[in-house]
């Protein structure tokens, strides 16, 4: 299995390099004769729900809330899912501009997590690097009550771990897309029968509308018998608005969870089936250090 996952790194690398060869220097004109990286890819740290190649700033603290609505075919009982709602507040800081540390809390299982991301290639814009790419891991905690609390449970128990490499390229203005492969391991899981680490595969990307506007879209693909049937592959399709310091995303999704875990393996329900949630994120990044050239002005 780990071969496996180490295999799907490198051939998601060999097949970024070679295919995505758009040059990004005409995006800045014939005059530039110093390095450049490419910068926005997307928007925010996430593309809608899964992670993106952007982390915050050195010294940047990016503060977010994420909330959707319960499944549309909840019915008019349910109020088509306005009765119900799912919601996660986050922080993250950037320890430096490679370098930065997430800490999150959903309402859904009472799930805390945590996370670091880590930049470990810059795309340029003289395409001597044609891709950004990413670490990213996470650990999250289910904080609900143990089923059985007169057993002989662990803490450990309740502990999962993503980790995901992030390969994205930004095209040109307009469009970029990132390839997301993914390894989940869960220290519990329900049946015998279950596996503990799965692999997954994504895909995502973004097409600017206008200067602070965009459309997003990711799906995330469990590679073939790993989980049970009644899991289901993650969708979701959403809409960035910037206005100054914060980002808005519309989205909907057939994914109920708002953590990497819950949505990369325990999705259940398709769009077809009604299994649809709106939901939105706001995000606001604050500068908590300031740029040395920023306090000499």
């Amino acid at each position: 299995m780990k071969k496996f996952y180490v295999l799907l790194i490198i051939l998601s690398l060999v097949f970024v390099k070679n295919t995505f060869s758009q040059d990004l220097l005409d995006e800045f004109g014939p005059d530039v004769k110093t390095k450049a990286f490419a910068y926005a890819t997307f928007k925010t740290s996430r593309i809608i729900i899964g992670q993106s190649i952007e982390s915050p700033a050195k010294g940047n603290l990016n503060f977010s809330i994420s909330h959707h609505f319960g499944a549309l075919n909840d019915g008019p009982y349910g109020f088509y899912g306005l009765d119900r709602s799912t919601i996660r507040i986050g922080l993250e800081y950037g320890i430096t501009d490679k370098l930065s540390v997430g800490l999150g809390r959903s309402s859904l299982q009472k799930t805390i997590d945590g996370s670091v991301k880590y930049k470990i290639f810059r795309q340029t814009t003289d395409n001597r690097m044609p891709v950004s790419v990413s670490y990213f891991c996470d650990f999250a905690i289910n904080g609900l009550h143990f089923t059985h609390p007169e057993w002989d449970n662990h803490f450990s128990s309740r502990l999962s771990f993503v980790h995901q490499l992030l390969i994205a390229r930004k095209f040109n203005n307009n469009f970029s897309f990132q390839i997301t492969p993914s390894l989940v391991h869960k220290n519990l899981v329900t049946l015998n029968s279950d596996p503990n680490d799965i692999i997954t595969l994504g895909g995502g990307g973004r097409y600017k509308l206008s200067q602070r506007m965009s459309v997003n879209a990711e799906y995330h693909y469990i590679l073939a018998s790993q989980t049970r049937k009644n899991y289901d592959n993650s969708l979701s399709l959403g809409l960035d608005i910037e206005t100054g310091g914060h980002v808005f995303q519309f989205f909907v999704t057939n994914s109920q969870p708002l953590f990497e875990r819950g949505f990369l393996t325990e999705t259940q329900g398709t769009w077809d089936k009604g299994y649809i949630y709106i939901g939105f994120n706001i995000v606001r990044t604050f500068t908590i250090v300031k740029p040395k050239g920023f306090r000499k002005s």
